[in-house]
């Protein structure tokens, strides 16, 4: 049962129980293995309980077989109960500390579930659990409603309740409330009789794109015979040793007293077959730079690693996967364009399916996630059996040399901003040889790579995205439950809106941009392109220098430059390994996945903001990955598609930002031999294309205008190419908004214009201003900056000092940017930095009077709630609820056979807040909020007029011939947005939860404290 898996692991976390070698694998279909052992340990100190007669008692009345013998399936029943009374505390404590899974409610329910399910055949059983949950204020109809059934338990749990009550049926409602928050109460309330686009794929291709996701995320064998014939050659005595050594470690761990700090963590090297295990530790090793890698990530990895291939097949036995096709299948009928079915939201279809589907297995799990602790124990256990037990002839590159065996992994100490830390590192032999080997093929777990079906709808904060795979609504930090805690106690009404937007953003169609992957390809294989941001080889690495530190021929002086230059050598090493893998990571995806279409599913972080989830290919990444993607659908372009493909062309070139739409059409029409010739001739040719901002976007733009203008009709021309629609420093527009600045709106294209306004542009002329006055006062730094001062120079302060950048922040921002300049003297650079930033700083003052003034009450507002002992909450107006998640963080100490490990865990329920961190955060935070609030408006409304929308924050993506109709949509819901009173509403909001007395009692309370200087707040 569920609660048996619960048990277990709350008493793994809260304490360590000594098993022994005959515990197998103890979460095996039914039974709790790993319990039926706890029985047998606590069985001795329940004897002078005095609830144990009773049920002593019952099984006294069990009728024997003619044997005398008791039947083996009563005799577990009856311990069941022992141990369900045993672990009712353990079960309170882990509800209350955030791991149960729920609330205590929640977690009684799955007891009463265990109670009447385990003495149905005794017949007081049920009817004494029915009272107990009566007098707890428990309904039977919660328990059908809230918990989460495996297999056949929810008519087990029914056939039970029935024999007291013969006439119970659950009552389920299948009515779906609907959001009635002010800004999507219309839209809501005109789904009638609205239509929503179809997917171009038909019903066969939807179901046939199921099953192969399905096959991915499940473990099969064929994929695992696939891995172990890559490792057969190389690594056949290096599996071979870790088969040996991890089974010897189990043995031992098994046998082990209670006192040992990892007892507690050979079930967890029990629910895998060892083959995973060694897997798991041999694809480790092949990710590993020549640089080395922490303890404590690697660590993390290989243990969150084991908990995916753990959880995934836990879903298949609790027959879940059957009813998950069969919902899908019919799920399909709303996409498919062959298909006709009633215009309705994926999210609202997806539930009525579900409620269609009632009986049966829940789709839900209530598996509880693995904490921080526990899977770094586990991960470095299996690095420890890395380090010890693979080993290298010495002399298999040399053979001149000495032949013996060497470890290929190192356990050593760097120091990270004066942080001992410990390191893996490779031997060199083993960096060589892989280097050489230049194998062809990488290992992905599929909760990294896109989807090749429509994903999941999100219906609730924990059923969305992957078929299988676990995934979080809400991105948080180990230990970090409260956004959890406020997404489950809010009503699902007011999460419709962020769910069904985070659902139409998530299916969209992708597929690769081949001709432009073949070429990216070429070059990468080719050394690279530093001016292309496609990362060199390691062959094109500096030296590192070598030499003698006790060669007396060296002088002191000599010796730390030797010094330095080798620091700085190994630190181009291992930044270039980096890159490197990480563009081999993204270009493996992309050459997988050339002849697929896939889906990215989405979440959000606490912001709202939202993310793609597979982590490494995603259209967030850089202009590389970007430029590899196009919808998978296509629209013909229409009049004015080619128009905005020129126009958009011209954006990503980083030129006439000031200039009018019309202006950069000619400006386009003006380059179309350059364009053209880009297209046809991209290595070859004249190369314009690579002096673009964006290169690779602005090559697969050109490609795209190229076959459109050359077509019959580009009218008719079916585009798949994304085209972008980016916010004139989005942040600003809010503020602008909020403030009704008008002089502050003008620059950031909030009221109407001749001419398009570039607000980066607007600061740098108006700091060039202040400089020529300056510099004719006779001031150094002024004149020295002469001509230096750019758009390119301020814009990164510019954007950021909107969310929450300080003066020190934006110095070193300008410095980075004034050093990138060849000819500016390096001298000069602080005193220029530290003269720009505060010029930078005025302007802004001047442009947005409001802004400033927003920013220091939301800032004074939560250095009041944070000195209060309180973290800042609010709830944006599409009814997200937001919590800043910045608490002080404690640190755990693991003992490990290696080196201790020291985890910065957040327990956000039980710790003080940052007072700090949440008071520097709530501006930018809430701007963020608001950021993403426009953008799910957005995608709702494009939802519903037909579009393809997909976004990148505050950046917008559709086909060339939608362009003008998203516009619309986006002004139109902008204004909306800024037609509710957000700060009114904020205040009002703030007001009732951190104050308990009238709203002007603290200005006199902090008026008088001031002056005793023993300031504190109190709600």
């Amino acid at each position: 049962m569920s609660l048996l898996r619960l048990c277990v692991y709350s008493a793994g976390l809260t304490r360590s129980f000594a098993v022994d070698r005959s515990v197998r694998r103890f979460l095996n279909g039914d039974y709790c293995r790993l319990c039926l052992r706890l029985r047998s340990n606590v069985e001795r100190q329940i004897q002078d309980k005095s609830w144990a007669t009773i049920y002593q008692r019952h099984y006294s009345a069990i009728p024997k077989k003619e044997d005398g013998k008791k039947r083996f399936w009563e005799q577990s029943q009856l311990l069941d109960g022992m141990v369900f009374f045993f672990i009712s505390n353990i079960i309170d404590h882990t509800a209350s500390s955030g791991y149960g899974g729920g609330n205590n409610t929640t977690v009684r329910l799955k007891l009463q579930i265990h109670v009447i399910v385990k003495y149905n055949h005794i017949s007081s059983g049920p009817h004494r659990c029915l009272q107990q949950m009566e007098m707890d204020g428990l309904s039977v109809d919660d328990v059908f409603r809230q918990c989460v059934f495996k297999k056949d338990e929810r008519e087990m749990v029914l056939r039970a309740v029935q024999l007291v009550q013969p006439e119970y049926q659950p009552n389920v409602s299948r009515d779906q409330h609907v959001c009635s928050l002010p800004l999507v109460e219309q839209f809501y309330a005109e789904r009638e009789g609205a239509t929503y686009p179809k997917l171009d794929f038909s019903l066969k291709e939807l179901r046939d794109r199921f099953s192969l996701q399905l096959a991915m995320e499940k473990p099969v064998t064929e994929n695992m015979a696939k891995m172990r014939e890559l490792l057969a050659t190389r690594r056949k005595h290096w599996e071979k040793a870790l088969l040996h050594a991890l089974k010897e470690k189990k043995r031992i761990l098994s046998s082990k007293s209670q006192k040992s700090w990892s007892t507690c963590i050979y079930p967890y090297l029990c629910i895998l077959d060892d083959q995973d295990y060694v897997n798991i530790m041999l694809q480790s090793l092949d990710k590993q730079s020549p640089s080395g890698e922490s303890l404590l990530i690697m660590a993390e990895e290989m243990g969150n690693r084991v908990y995916n291939l753990y959880s995934i097949p836990q879903k298949s036995h609790s027959q879940m996967i059957e009813k998950l096709g069969s919902i899908y299948n019919s799920y399909a009928e709303l996409l498919a364009n062959d298909i006709e079915t009633n215009g309705m939201l994926l999210r609202d279809y997806w539930a009525s399916l579900e409620m269609e589907r009632y009986s049966g297995p829940s789709l839900l799990s209530d598996d509880t996630p693995w904490p921080m602790v526990l899977m770094v124990q586990l991960g470095s256990l299996l690095v420890d059996l890395m380090v010890h037990e693979l080993k290298i002839w010495s002399n298999i590159l040399n053979p001149a040399q000495d032949k013996k065996l060497i470890p290929i992994l190192y356990h050593m100490y760097t120091f990270c901003s004066n942080h001992k830390i410990g390191f893996i590192k490779p031997h060199p032999i083993v960096t060589q040889i892989q280097r050489v080997a230049m194998e062809t093929k990488l290992t992905f777990d599929s909760y990294v790579m896109p989807m090749l079906c429509p994903s999941v709808p999100w219906t609730s904060p924990k059923s969305g995205a992957y078929l299988l795979t676990p995934t979080k609504l809400m991105r948080s930090t180990d230990g970090a439950i409260q956004h959890q805690l406020l997404l489950e106690k809010s009503r699902d009404e007011d999460l419709h809106a962020v769910l069904d937007s985070l659902n139409q953003v998530g299916n969209c169609p992708w597929k690769i941009n081949k001709p432009l992957l073949y070429i990216i390809i070429s070059i990468f294989n080719d050394k690279g392109s530093d001016k292309l941001c496609i990362p060199p080889p390691l062959s094109e690495a500096p030296e590192i220098p070598r030499f003698n530190p006790h060669d007396p021929s060296y002088t002191q002086a000599e010796k730390a430059y030797m010094k330095r230059e080798g620091v700085k050598a190994k630190k181009k090493v291992a930044e270039m390994h980096s890159l490197r893998m990480d563009a081999l990571y993204k270009l493996s995806i992309a050459n997988h996945m050339r002849d697929e279409i896939f889906w990215f599913p989405h979440n959000m972080d606490f912001r709202g903001r939202t993310y793609r989830r597979p982590p490494y290919f995603n259209h967030l990444g850089s202009d590389v990955t970007r430029g590899l993607l196009l919808f998978a659908e296509g629209r013909p372009l229409g009049p004015k598609g080619l128009d905005w493909l020129k126009i958009h062309l011209v954006n990503l070139t980083g030129l006439k930002k000031r200039s009018s739409l019309a202006g950069r059409l000619e400006y386009a029409e003006s380059i179309m031999e350059d364009i053209l010739d880009s297209a046809d001739r991209p290595l070859d040719g004249r190369k314009w294309w690579m002096n673009a901002d964006e290169p690779w976007q602005a090559l697969a733009c050109c490609m795209e205008i190229a076959n459109a203008s050359r077509s019959p009709d580009h009218t008719k021309f079916i585009s798949y190419f994304p085209v972008h629609q980016d916010g004139s420093c989005n942040g600003l527009q809010h503020y602008a908004a909020l403030g009704r600045d008008v002089i502050g709106a003008t620059s950031v294209n909030l009221m109407p214009c001749e001419l398009p306004q570039d607000v980066y542009s607007g600061v740098a002329q108006q700091v060039e201003e202040f400089r020529a006055r300056d510099a004719e006062k006779g001031l150094k730094i002024a004149q020295v900056l002469e001509g230096f001062i750019s758009r390119k120079v301020v814009k990164q302060t510019v954007m950021t000092v909107v969310y929450g950048v300080t003066r020190y922040g934006g110095r070193l921002q300008i410095e980075k940017r004034l050093k990138e300049i060849d000819d500016f003297p390096k001298e000069y650079i602080w005193d220029a930095s530290h003269y720009l930033v505060k010029q930078v700083f005025s302007s802004l003052k001047e442009m947005f009077t409001g802004t400033r003034e927003i920013q220091e009450w939301l800032t004074e507002s939560a250095k009041l709630i944070a000195m209060s002992g309180k973290t800042v909450e609010w709830v944006t107006p599409l009814g997200l609820p937001i919590v800043q998640p910045y608490h002080r963080i404690k640190n755990q100490t693991l003992k490990g056979s290696m080196q201790n490990l020291s985890i910065h865990i957040s327990h956000d329920a039980n710790e003080k807040p940052d007072s700090m961190k949440q008071k520097n955060a709530f501006p930018p935070n809430f701007i963020h909020c608001l950021d993403s609030t426009n953008m799910m408006l957005t995608s709702l409304h494009c939802y519903r007029a037909g579009l393809t929308f997909v976004s990148v924050h505050d950046c917008y993506w559709t086909h060339a011939v939608t362009v003008d109709t998203m516009n619309r949509v986006c002004r139109e819901q902008f204004v909306a947005l800024h037609s509710q009173p957000i700060l009114e509403e904020l205040s009002g909001f703030l007001l009732k939860k951190y104050c308990s007395r009238p709203p002007g009692w603290y200005y006199t309370f902090i008026k008088k404290r001031k002056k005793e200087r023993k300031f504190t707040f109190k709600n």
